[in-house]
């Protein structure tokens, strides 16, 4: 899945990997549809599509391999499968599979990782990423960290962990959002993020996270860090590469080039008209059907039709505040599945 360059366009925007992280299971079918809507979406896509793969080994209870019908299928939709070793998180924390998988990359090549529940809505080429200022997902909730009767606070939580790694915590905050308001503070999912050295950004990654999952701060004693750590640590390399919030220029990333659906009953409940369109097309090709029908929750909500029912239970522009009331509402009705 690569090009060269159209004249007069930049090498930085024109040249850089795609990672996402596929192993047996789930991930392998959402990685499929990522690999099948990035192919027609964006068909003039530069670099390459690496889905990194975890090997089995002692930090795993099962082999986490994908299976030989979706290898098969992400080769052919044009994905460069690349194994990595699990040294630090494997079964215990999976979350921590897209900051070990960084390793599989090319050093010094710019790199864009996308969860595999990702779907591409248009030409990627709309995008203008500066890889010397890296940057993530702002299609979040407060999560984390969470209030607390006995807690310090958002500014004493968040500080500790800039100055363990000896980071300028000022520079890092909104100051248009007030004091104590989980906004103000860098924040980010980690459903998507860039950045110029997929070697450096994911060393520093896994140290810190290492650092803060094995030795917390005092002030994070009520935190938990499951599933948070990565989110935690993600917006503390970023600073630390001299990156920050996005910028206009890519507000097509959760918005008309990109959607980040998590799940499929949520997809349906909420996602654009355009992210099911796409959905259908790409999941529609016989040789595509043939595998993604194994998967429950493709088989029921996309070729059952069980995903139109779930889209008449919500107004799209109308949607409760949180997800978690849509999970909630989804499962009152008997819906939900992942």
């Amino acid at each position: 899945m690569t090009r060269k360059p159209k004249t007069g366009e930049s090498q930085t925007q024109a040249d850089y990997d795609i990672l996402i992280v596929a192993q047996g299971g789930r991930l392998q079918y959402e990685a499929i549809l990522f690999a099948a809507s990035l192919r027609a979406q964006s068909p003039d896509f530069a670099g390459r599509l690496v889905v990194a793969e975890p090997q089995p080994g002692p930090l795993w209870d099962r082999a986490p391999t994908m299976s030989g019908d979706a290898r098969a299928t992400l080769t052919e939709l044009g994905a460069e499968i690349v194994p990595f070793e699990n040294r630090l998180f494997g079964q215990s924390y999976p979350h921590g599979n897209k900051i070990e998988a960084l390793a599989a990359l090319t050093p010094g090549k710019p790199f864009v990782f996308f969860d595999t529940d990702t779907l591409i809505l248009s030409d990627l080429a709309r995008l203008r990423f500066d890889f010397s200022r890296p940057s993530a997902s702002m299609r979040r909730e407060g999560t984390w960290p969470e209030e607390d009767l006995y807690w310090p606070g958002y500014t004493r939580t968040w500080k500790s962990l800039y100055d363990r790694f000896g980071l300028d915590f000022a520079a890092s905050l909104d100051l248009d959002q007030p004091d104590e308001y989980w906004q103000r503070y860098l924040y980010f999912n980690a459903g998507w993020f860039f950045g110029a050295d997929p070697a450096a950004f994911g060393q520093r990654f896994a140290e810190w996270a290492i650092s803060v999952r094995d030795d917390p701060p005092p002030e994070l004693a009520l935190q938990s860090l499951d599933p948070w750590l990565d989110q935690v640590v993600l917006p503390l390399v970023i600073h630390s590469f001299g990156g920050g919030r996005p910028g206009r220029e890519l507000a097509g990333l959760d918005g008309e080039v990109t959607c980040h659906y998590r799940t499929f009953p949520l997809l349906y409940a909420r996602e654009s008209d355009a992210a099911v369109a796409v959905l259908d097309a790409v999941a529609a090709p016989n040789r595509i059907k043939k595998v993604l029908k194994s998967y429950e929750p493709i088989k029921r909500m996309v070729y059952q039709g069980r995903g139109a029912k779930v889209r008449e239970l919500f107004d799209r522009d109308n949607l409760p505040r949180s997800e978690k009331q849509i999970r909630n509402k989804l499962r009152a009705e008997g819906f939900w599945m992942r």
